[in-house]
Parts: C-alpha cells; sequence; structure tokens
C-alpha cells in the first residue's frame, strides 16, 4: 500500500482532502491544484461550501476568479458530506485550535473531526494534521481516535503533522513558497507525508517524529510573542521618558547582526501568536513545570489593549473631554495591516472596553465592511464607516488600531480633531503633527 499511494502521489492521481476551509485550507488546495492534483474540501459551514462551488471566494488572498477556474478545471469540489472522505487518498486537517475560557488549549475540533474520519477511514490513506497544537496532540489524540476504525497506523494507514505556516497580507510568501516542516508517526508516513508536499511546496523539511514538528510551530510562534512583549514593554517606558520607540527600533536594526525588529502595537492578533504559547504553558503545568518567561509575555501583550485605552483617556483629558460619551472612531479591526482576517485582533478588546467606558463608538476597516460575530466578543452589529472629511471632522478622535496601506494618513490627520497612532501609521505625516498622539 505505501509504494501504491508514493506512485499515485508522485503521478499526481491521489486525491487530496482539506479539511477546514479557512485561511489555511484554502491556500492549500491553490497550492495541490496548481501543481495538478484534485482537490476535495470540507467544510462544516455550508455557506463557505455555497460559495466555493459557486466559484466565489470568501478570503482576500484567494480570488474568485481561481476558485472559478478550481471549478471549471472539474479538480475541485466544496462539500460537508463527511462521509466523502473515503474518496481521498490524504486528508490534510486545517481546523481551528482556539483557547478555553481556562486559556486551556480546546481540541474539539481537532477530535470532532478525527471522529469523522475514523467513520469512513479505509486502508492506504494518509492524515494529516495542520493545525496548531501542542506536542503529542497527534500521538495521543488522534491515533487512538483513528484506531477505533480497526485499522493500525503504519501498516494500515498513515499519519503525520506537518504545521501551517501561513503569513497573510504578504505576497512574497505564498503557501506553496514556504518551506514545509513534516513530521511523521512512523518512517513510512514520514516518508509519504514528504513525497506529498514536494509535489507543491518549495522546500519540504523532514523531522523525526511528530512531536518534533508540532513543537517547532510552538516555539516559531512563541519566539514572536515574547519578542513582540518585549517592544511592548519597552514602549511604555520611553512613552514615559518622552522617546520615541519607532526611532529607537530603527536606529537599533541598523545593526547587521544579533538583531531582529519587531514592533509594538495595541495587543496581539491573529490565530497564532496569541495562542500559541499559551499551549506551552498549558503543557509544562502537566509535566510539574512552570514557564514563567513564556507568562510574562503574555501578561504584557494581554495589556496593551488597557495600555492604549489609558493614553487615549490622558490624550481625551489634555482636551477637556472624558472617553464617556467622546464620538470614537476606531480605524481597523483585522489583525494586521492589508487582511481581511479579523481572529483574535485586540481591536475587539478595545472596542468593547471603549463601549464598557460609554464611548460613542464606530469604526473602518476597507477590507472588513461589517464587524464579524466573534466567539469570546459580545459587540453590537456595525458596519464601516466611509471615511469623508466630515465623518473624521465630527469625531473626538480617531484611533488607529491597525495601519492598512490602503489609508490616506494625510487625508485622516487633515480632516481629524485628534488621532490616536498605536502602528506608527503617521510617521511620514508632515503636516498638523499637533493633533497626532503616540500610544
Amino acid at each position: 500500500m505505501h509504494a501504491e499511494l508514493k506512485q499515485k502521489i508522485e503521478d499526481k492521481k491521489s486525491i487530496i482532502g482539506v479539511i477546514g476551509l479557512g485561511y489555511v485550507g484554502l491556500p492549500l488546495i491553490s497550492a495541490f491544484f496548481n501543481k495538478g492534483f484534485k482537490a476535495l474540501g470540507f467544510d462544516v459551514d455550508p455557506a463557505k461550501v455555497d460559495a466555493l462551488n459557486a466559484g466565489k471566494s470568501y478570503i482576500k488572498h484567494i480570488n474568485s476568479k481561481e476558485v472559478t477556474d478550481w471549478r471549471e478545471s472539474g479538480r475541485f469540489e466544496a462539500t460537508a458530506d463527511a462521509s466523502r472522505m473515503a474518496e481521498a487518498d490524504v486528508l490534510l486537517i486545517c481546523v481551528p485550535t482556539p483557547l478555553s475560557d481556562s486559556r486551556d488549549p480546546d481540541l474539539a475540533y481537532v477530535e470532532q473531526t478525527t471522529e469523522s474520519i475514523a467513520k469512513t477511514l479505509r486502508k492506504g490513506q494518509l492524515i494529516i494534521l495542520e493545525s496548531t497544537t501542542y506536542p503529542t496532540t497527534t500521538r495521543d489524540v488522534m491515533l487512538p481516535i483513528l484506531e477505533k476504525s480497526g485499522l493500525k497506523a503504519g501498516d494500515d494507514f498513515y499519519l503525520a503533522y506537518s504545521p501551517e505556516r501561513e503569513d497573510p497580507g504578504n505576497p512574497d510568501f505564498t503557501a506553496a513558497g514556504i518551506p514545509k516542516v513534516v513530521g511523521g508517526y512512523d518512517p513510512t508516513s514520514l516518508d509519504l507525508a514528504t513525497t506529498l508536499y514536494s509535489q507543491a511546496i518549495v522546500k519540504v523539511v523532514p523531522v523525526s517524529s511528530c512531536e518534533v514538528a508540532e513543537a517547532c510551530k510552538i516555539l516559531e510562534n512563541t519566539y514572536r510573542a515574547v519578542n513582540i512583549a518585549l517592544v511592548n514593554e519597552l514602549k511604555t517606558l520611553f512613552d514615559r521618558m518622552g522617546i520615541d520607540v519607532w526611532e529607537v527600533i530603527n536606529a537599533a536594526k541598523t545593526k547587521p547582526f544579533g538583531f531582529q525588529a519587531f514592533y509594538p502595537g495595541p495587543g496581539l492578533g491573529g490565530h497564532c501568536i496569541p495562542i500559541d504559547p499559551f499551549y506551552l504553558t498549558w503543557l509544562a503545568r502537566k509535566q510539574g513545570l512552570t514557564t514563567r518567561f513564556i507568562e510574562l509575555a503574555g501578561e504584557v501583550n494581554s495589556r496593551m489593549p488597557e495600555y492604549v485605552i489609558t493614553r487615549l483617556a490622558e490624550f481625551l483629558n489634555e482636551n477637556g473631554k472624558p472617553i464617556k460619551g467622546s464620538k470614537i472612531l476606531l480605524l481597523g479591526v483585522a489583525y494586521k495591516k492589508d487582511v481581511d482576517d479579523p481572529r483574535e485582533s485586540p481591536s475587539f478588546v478595545l472596542m468593547e472596553e471603549l463601549l464598557r467606558r460609554g464611548a460613542d463608538l464606530s469604526y473602518n476597516d476597507p477590507h472588513v465592511p461589517k464587524l464579524p460575530k466573534m466567539r469570546h466578543h459580545d459587540l453590537p452589529a456595525m458596519e464601516s464607516l466611509e471615511l469623508t472629511p466630515e465623518s473624521l471632522q465630527e469625531q473626538d478622535c480617531v484611533l488607529i488600531a491597525t495601519d492598512h496601506s490602503a489609508y490616506d494618513y494625510e487625508f485622516i490627520v487633515k480632516h481629524a480633531r485628534m488621532v490616536l497612532d498605536t502602528r506608527n501609521a503617521t510617521v511620514n505625516v508632515a503636516s498638523e503633527r499637533e493633533k497626532i498622539y503616540k500610544a
């Protein structure tokens, strides 16, 4: 079976099933489709399935023309029917792995998906988890569920882990252009997973186990979280001292060795960096250890929205206004610039706190025309406010939370009464600097 599946992959005759048609799943489909594979997409959301089968994309960096091409080729179909998972030779799992209310890993989506696979699991299939998780998930959580089918991993089916690596909004890094780390349950599974990704990904990096691949993803994102926490903490200190942290970072990054620039902001967003370090602290507690360094970084980053609100209150106070009753326009609800992805965005924390304090709140985001429903945030239905001279002049403060390239910052500063900039977006605005405050 191993040789047969490997040959089928190399001949591009294997069907690639992708479970979870979101910001990770759709780029994966694109990567394999572009290399001649047939793809079958699975999602529990019928709206996503219907949109894709109609040739429409709901993700900015996968355009509708591309999805239309998939459909017209006859090599792609989306479905909500989990029983069709048996049709795929390879199943790539790209489902959410959020945190629970107590900040413990919530593997409900992974477990439910694995249960669905187990019901139709057949001999010769390759199952790969891509969702970000903690080390041992593939072996200790997925494997027992899959083997309830009566089939044995390494003999009847194959199992591997390969962490997703996406950088939404960065045109230099597509799913096909980012090296793939792969760990297998056994050497045969590793060989098949490496062969698979080698057909569509620029470089494959095999490692000795699923656990190493899982830990690699956690390291990558914890590294970023810790370094962002460092500059966030320095920002609060340097603000107190009247030093521009952005100028400090720009000076430091001229050093050609021993320094990598990270930038402060109003908090952490996205589906990885705010979450992954807590997976590691949870795992450490299970081992009877503490990860104080990582936990401290999480605390620093989690405090940043509160710091922004405090600075806003100070600056409004200087102008004789309280937050309560003030008209505040928040720019950007996506978690990073030039994307339409709002997951874990600190903007939602800012909005909740502003509403709690009685602000008259509105928002603008060219990539998010309607405020989406978020799992952990309770906000009223809102639509993006058009930026006009009149709408800007009506605001007591414009708060820049996400520095989208589409914004004309000269225009914004010109017409706003006051701008609170959390991203250094107004650095090149030449006039009316007295209106700009940093946080």
